[in-house]
């Protein structure tokens, strides 16, 4: 009785989202394609939800992730263009398959689904979440961060169908952006990502606050090479995706060189403060004429906007204004600044702010951008998973440590190339084999799991397989461990479904004394 009123339950809810959605566009231009893929989407996404919160566990409520995307395209949409490959109307986006508008609020984006989501997601993000206090990273973590995001709300779509779970690395818009947003919400919380990328009271520090919750949790020699690594890896990523962003790095780094060299030099170096100063003041007087001068004003906005790209145009002149007023007080807080440097205390914090700044910019100075990239992804996923261990260890209650069991299986299979997952990282196969036995342990400890064998080494071997299978529920998984000439074999079980088999690892002198299960039985693992 009890399961035909959470059906009934479930169809209300159902209707009620539909009902929703279907409010918000009849006020919106959108034609009935759009309508109804966008109603297409909602109900995928509603029928996967409870596997895909199973398979994750650190995520939103169905409801909280329905809703937002109810809000986004209530708030953020005004028109939405699907249009099909070599198209007339495609020629608009080119060799993309979507163009994303923020200051027309308009989305133009291939007739696929997962694009059409990722779309919504990206056009109700603020383009900095990092404040400009934080050099270089002001940009490139706030696009690391957004970017992941945005791949993160597809994936319930992109990866679940009610039924199982699949993911096709080819459909992920980036296997590293999407590795470390997953690495984040492991560490730091699915909540707290959400707060983050959300938050319009930009005087709220998130940087600051993300730094002290990764040192609380897991020290402060962890947060400070964690921030380290993670902030070279989104200044290299950006540059990847972005090569105008590169050559302005780069241009940066020639200026924060020179003036490195400068410094060596005090006569020379005050000379170069002094022009700088001159510099800005002029700039200053300009902006004062400009906004001052309705003419100028309407010369400077078309020639901002021929030289924008559509996503950055401005929209009007009233907001040229303001934003050349930002502008203005930027430019007066650098010569307070020069003027603060030409003292000796601040001299020496000058330089080591050079020197930190360059060491960012030298990253985008190589031939081999990627080998860079992956060289950061895997010291990244070391001690990623080095933080991840203490938070194991931190886990106490049989709740916990079946949570985490979830969490590194998920962990485990996130795509780390197009080609291959976490687990098969040669590089990270001792880190992960760590997290793995204590997993088995305190899950042996606290009766989550069975005891397959008092030899740890022949547990683990038996047991490892529950961190690299795809079945939504772990706790229905069973083993059955088979002996053909001399060679050991262990069969996985989802429900009555076949699973895997798997030749086990050699092992010297292993003999049925050293199990706790018979050969050729099938058992349940999870208690």
């Amino acid at each position: 009785m009890q399961k035909k009123n959470d059906n009934f339950l479930d169809k209300i809810v159902k209707k009620d989202y539909n009902n929703e959605l279907e409010k918000v566009l009849e006020k919106k231009y959108f034609d009935e394609n759009v309508k109804s893929i966008l109603l297409s989407i909602l109900y995928k996404i509603e029928a996967a939800y409870a596997y895909y919160k199973k398979v994750k566990q650190n995520v939103e409520t169905k409801e909280e992730f329905i809703e937002n995307i109810i809000k986004n395209i209530q708030e953020n949409c005004d028109e939405i263009k699907l249009v099909k490959p070599h198209s007339e109307e495609s020629e608009i986006i080119g060799d993309r398959t979507f163009l994303v508008e923020k200051n027309k609020k308009r989305i133009i984006c291939y007739q696929i689904e997962r694009k059409l989501l990722y779309c919504i997601s990206k056009i109700s993000k603020k383009e900095k979440i990092v404040k400009d206090d934080y050099f270089l990273l002001n940009r490139t973590l706030s696009n690391l961060i957004n970017v992941g995001n945005n791949i993160n709300t597809v994936e319930p779509l992109r990866d679940f169908n009610g039924y199982s779970w699949t993911t096709i690395p080819r459909e992920i818009e980036s296997i590293e952006h999407n590795l470390v947003y997953q690495d984040l919400i492991l560490l730091v919380g699915n909540q707290f990502l959400n707060n983050w990328i959300n938050n319009h009271e930009f005087i709220i520090d998130y940087m600051e606050l993300f730094k002290n919750r990764l040192e609380e949790n897991y020290g402060e020699k962890n947060e400070a090479e964690f921030i380290g690594i993670l902030g070279q890896l989104s200044v290299v990523l950006e540059a990847k995706f972005d090569k105008k962003v590169k050559e302005k790095i780069l241009k940066m780094k020639q200026e924060i060189e020179k003036k490195l060299e400068d410094i060596q030099d005090n006569k020379k170096f005050v000379e170069r403060i002094t022009e700088e100063k001159r510099k800005l003041a002029k700039e200053i007087r300009r902006i004062d004429e400009t906004i001052n001068n309705k003419e100028m004003l309407q010369k400077e906005y078309e020639k901002r906007n021929k030289e924008l790209p559509l996503e950055e145009k401005i929209f009007s002149i009233r907001i040229l204004s303001n934003l050349m007023t930002e502008e203005r007080e930027g430019k007066i807080e650098k010569i307070e600044k020069l003027n603060d440097v030409l003292t000796p205390k601040n001299f020496v914090k000058y330089k080591k702010e050079l020197n930190k700044k360059e060491k960012y910019l030298k990253l985008v100075d190589t031939n081999d951008l990627q080998g860079k990239i992956d060289e950061l992804k895997l010291q990244l996923q070391k001690l990623f998973i080095e933080c991840f261990f203490i938070k194991v260890e931190k886990s106490e209650s049989k709740q916990e440590i079946l949570k985490r069991i979830y969490e590194f299986r998920y962990y485990c299979l996130l795509p780390y190339s197009q080609e291959t997952t976490i687990w098969q990282i040669q590089e990270l196969e001792e880190e992960i084999e760590k997290i793995g036995k204590i997993l088995l342990e305190k899950a042996h400890k606290l009766k989550v799991i069975e005891v397959f064998s008092k030899n740890k080494e022949i547990d683990y071997q038996l047991l490892k397989g529950i961190f690299h299978i795809r079945s939504i529920n772990l706790e229905e998984i069973s083993l059955k461990l088979i002996k053909e000439k001399n060679k050991f074999f262990i069969q996985l079980f989802d429900g009555k479904s076949f699973e895997e088999k798997i030749e086990m690892e050699v092992i010297e002198n292993i003999n049925k004394k050293d199990l706790e299960i018979r050969l050729g039985k099938k058992v349940k693992i999870f208690n």
